[in-house]
Parts: C-alpha cells; sequence; structure tokens
C-alpha cells in the first residue's frame, strides 16, 4: 500500500504539471514542470524524500525500461534517421559540448560561490 501511496504522490504532481502547461499554454512539456514542482515541494520540505523514497529508488532501478519506447520510436522512424543521420549526429555532438561546457562552468561558479 505504501508503494501505491508514493506512486500516487508523483503522478499527481506529474499530472499537476501537465494541468499547468494547458491551462497556460507553456511551451514546456508538462512532465518537466511536474519535476520542478516536486523540486520545489522537497526544497521547501512540503513532500519529505521519505515519503517519495521507495517509489524513487523502484524507478531508478528500472530506469532502462523507461526507454523502450523511445528506441522502438526510433527504429519505426529508421528511413527518417538514415536521411537525416548526418545532421543528427552533428546536432549530437554539438549539443552534447555545449552541456559539458556549461556544467563545468556552472560547478566552477558554485566552487567559487561556497569556497569548496
Amino acid at each position: 500500500m505504501k508503494f501505491l501511496r508514493q506512486l500516487g504522490i508523483i503522478l499527481i504532481i506529474v499530472f499537476l504539471g501537465e494541468f499547468i502547461r494547458k491551462i497556460f499554454n507553456l511551451p514546456l512539456p508538462g512532465n518537466v514542470l511536474g519535476m520542478i514542482i516536486l523540486l520545489c515541494l522537497l526544497s521547501l520540505k512540503i513532500i519529505k524524500v521519505e515519503t517519495i523514497d521507495d517509489i524513487s529508488n523502484f524507478m531508478l532501478e528500472h530506469l532502462p525500461f523507461f526507454f523502450i519506447p523511445g528506441g522502438v520510436s526510433l527504429i519505426s522512424n529508421l528511413e527518417l534517421l538514415k536521411s537525416k543521420g548526418l545532421i543528427i549526429l552533428l546536432i549530437c555532438l554539438i549539443s552534447t559540448a555545449i552541456v559539458m561546457i556549461v556544467t563545468g562552468l556552472t560547478i566552477q561558479l558554485l566552487k567559487r560561490s561556497f569556497k569548496i
């Protein structure tokens, strides 16, 4: 029963994010809004980590399973990938480099701010 309650909390937050996205017609995905809401609730200690600990660990342990729909979608669009493969690869490389640079700069900024 504890597992279902924790799953219910996560699902309510995700649906709340989707509801907010639709009401305000935001260009941000509802699940991302849900994660932001969850982060705020955890940061403000409205929800304690222990409240969703078990379901979070379960989802992390089974994370590869959640990538199956994306993989199936890629395989079903293989022709598109073949025709635009070089462009997609270039975009992946550039975006990876940008993420690495921004992450490095952010860590350096945080280390200076907290004098670590």
